[in-house]
C-alpha cells in the first residue's frame, strides 16, 4: 500500500509491552473487551514497512490512561497524498487506519474535488480521531472506534479556491457539493469497513465517521450509512 511512509521496522512489538492506552474518565462504563484480532492486525501493518515516518506522520509514544483503550503503537498524522491535504487538527490513529485514511485522501477524495468541484482539496477538517469513549459518548454503550484509534471524523473541506465544503451544508447543498459529498461517501465504503453520515443517524448530521471495526469474524460486513 502506498501511503505516508513510516520505517516502522525497528519498532517491531513484543507481546503487549509497548501497548498505549487512552484517557477516560470512567472506563468501566466502557461495554466488551478488546478484541485479538485487533493487535495481530496492528502489527502485521507495523512490520509491514507500508507506514513509514515522515514529516507528516509520526509515532506517538505515550497517551496514558487505562488499558481498555488504545494502540500499540499509534501515529499522529497531520497530512495525506504525499503532504498535499492537511488533516487539521492532526489525527492520531492506528497503522492500518494510517494506510486506508491516506488511499482514501489520495485516490478517491482528491479526484472527486477536481471531477465536481473544479479546485483541489487543500485542508481536511477533523471532527475526531483518538478519544476513550463510547460509541456516541453515550453511559453504558460498547466502547467507540474512536478509543483504539481506528476512526476519524471528517466534518468539511477547504478547497485551493479558498471555498469550504462542510458535511452538514454541503450535502443537501449546492449540486456541486452534494455530488463531491456523495462520491467522498460512497469511496469511504469501498475501503472502511463501517462508514456514517448524515443519512445514518442524527449523531452524524455533520461528519462522516469512518473505521476499520470488524463487525463479523472474517472481517468482510460493511456497514455503509
Amino acid at each position: 500500500c502506498r501511503g505516508p511512509v513510516l520505517s516502522l521496522r525497528s519498532f517491531v512489538l513484543v507481546g503487549g509491552a509497548l501497548a498505549v492506552a487512552s484517557c477516560a474518565s470512567n472506563p468501566s462504563t466502557f461495554v466488551g473487551q478488546k478484541a485479538a484480532w485487533r493487535d495481530t492486525s496492528e502489527r502485521a501493518c507495523l512490520t509491514s514497512g507500508s507506514v513509514r515516518e515522515s514529516r507528516f506522520v509520526r509515532p506517538v509514544s505515550q497517551l496514558g490512561g487505562p488499558d481498555v483503550c488504545g494502540a500499540l503503537r499509534p501515529f499522529k498524522m497531520s497530512a495525506a497524498d504525499y503532504g498535499r491535504v492537511s488533516l487539521r487538527p492532526a489525527a492520531i490513529l492506528r497503522c492500518p487506519m494510517v494506510n486506508t485514511v491516506d488511499a482514501w485522501v489520495r485516490n478517491a477524495i482528491a479526484p472527486a474535488a477536481a471531477r465536481h468541484l473544479g479546485s483541489p482539496v487543500v485542508h481536511i477538517k477533523v471532527a475526531a480521531s483518538y478519544s476513550c469513549r463510547t460509541r456516541n459518548g453515550l453511559a453504558g454503550a460498547k466502547l467507540s472506534e474512536h478509543g483504539l484509534a481506528n476512526a476519524l471524523d471528517v466534518s468539511a473541506f477547504l478547497l485551493a479556491d479558498g471555498r469550504k465544503i462542510t458535511v452538514k451544508r454541503g450535502w443537501r447543498g449546492e449540486p456541486s457539493e452534494q455530488a463531491f459529498l456523495r462520491a467522498v461517501h460512497r469511496s469511504a465504503c469501498q475501503r472502511f469497513t463501517t462508514v456514517l453520515g448524515p443519512n445514518a443517524d442524527k449523531y452524524h448530521q455533520d461528519h462522516f465517521h469512518v473505521d476499520l471495526a470488524r463487525h463479523n469474524r472474517s472481517g468482510t460486513y460493511r456497514v455503509c450509512r
